[in-house]
């Protein structure tokens, strides 16, 4: 596997087109290799299950207000029967998982070099249901941030913008005893979702929603993702990085905000799932996860995610859990 900095001769630069083949459509998820996922599965000691979806619902009201609440309707044909549907089911409107066709690169378009035009709603190229054929499976890794500050004493509010580079992934795994092997998935906790789902739904319209703990926006948080065969990065906030972008090594020139919707200028969004290709789920539910990994000090397990089969998806509730 090349390194990041070898795939600065890359076309695109700094991309992972050539990697896995140009009619690629997994990224990253090709690093959970059957090997990998059975070394992973032997991880699984007592048994003890940790789901990692939050209800679909959790996240009303949506902090961007792009995202209508759902509606749940149950009827039935007779007096034994129930059945149900939903409307305004925003697919990434909780804990989610991002397909390869969510986000592109303004410059080289998105991932495998689909053009924004050829990204139409009637496309399926690069969809979710790639990942929900193959499956994803492995070794989960937690990284749990609000704990490693606390065993510092080091003041931390999972309500304000903290930038989390590479060195500070080096530091928690370290003070985690936690080693990688390659094709890992990376949990990592800041407490964004637990400090925001305890307002009440008036507090959540009224504090600024972007303001968030995440990955750093420098290429050295990519260059440690990929060099370490990161198979997915999922987070408990809303974009896996820090928002807002502060500092950023990812600004390109003549970027205006968009007349609606996130900007996304700088944001780590655009060469991890444009240009690597990597799996990155948002929202995920850790607390409960992080509180046994930090009782019996073990923060490595075997997760599972299958999202929904929707051709063409956009993104998926991840359907994730965790084993120990």
């Amino acid at each position: 596997m090349p390194t990041y900095d070898e795939l600065a001769s890359a076309e695109p630069p700094q991309s992972s087109w050539n990697v896995f083949g140009r009619d690629d459509q997994l990224g990253t998820i090709n690093f959970l290799t059957p090997e990998r996922i059975a070394s992973a599965a032997r991880l699984i000691r007592s048994g003890r299950r940790f789901g990692l979806d939050h209800p679909v619902t959790a996240f009303e009201p949506y902090p961007t207000g792009t995202r209508r609440p759902l509606q749940h309707s149950v009827f039935s044909n007779n007096t034994w029967h129930r059945d149900d549907w939903v409307d305004s089911f925003y697919l990434q409107s909780s804990s989610q998982i991002d397909a390869l066709r969510h986000i592109g690169h303004p410059e080289y378009g998105f991932y495998n070099g689909l053009s924004a035009e050829e990204n139409s709603g009637d496309s399926v190229r690069l969809g979710i249901h790639n990942w929900a054929a193959s499956g994803i499976a492995g070794r989960g890794v937690l990284l749990d941030v609000p704990r490693f500050f606390a065993k510092r004493s080091l003041s931390y509010d999972a309500s304000s913008t903290i930038a989390i580079g590479a060195d500070l992934l080096d530091e928690i795994a370290e003070s985690q005893n936690v080693s990688w092997q390659g094709g890992d998935i990376l949990l990592l906790r800041t407490a964004w979702a637990e400090d925001y789902l305890a307002k009440t739904p008036e507090r959540r319209l009224s504090d600024p929603w972007r303001q968030s703990p995440g990955l750093a926006q420098r290429e050295s948080t990519l260059r440690w993702l990929w060099d370490h065969e990161i198979a997915l990065v999922a987070a408990d906030n809303l974009a896996v990085e820090a928002d807002p972008v502060i500092d950023s090594d990812f600004r390109t020139p003549g970027d205006s905000p968009p007349a609606i919707g996130v900007d996304h200028s700088g944001m780590l969004h655009r060469p991890l799932i444009a240009l690597l290709g990597m799996a990155l789920g948002e929202l995920w539910k850790l607390d409960e996860l992080a509180e046994d990994c930090a009782a019996d000090g073990v923060y490595e397990c075997f997760v599972t995610c299958k999202p929904l089969n929707i051709p063409g998806g956009v993104g998926s509730p991840p359907n994730a859990m965790a084993f120990k």
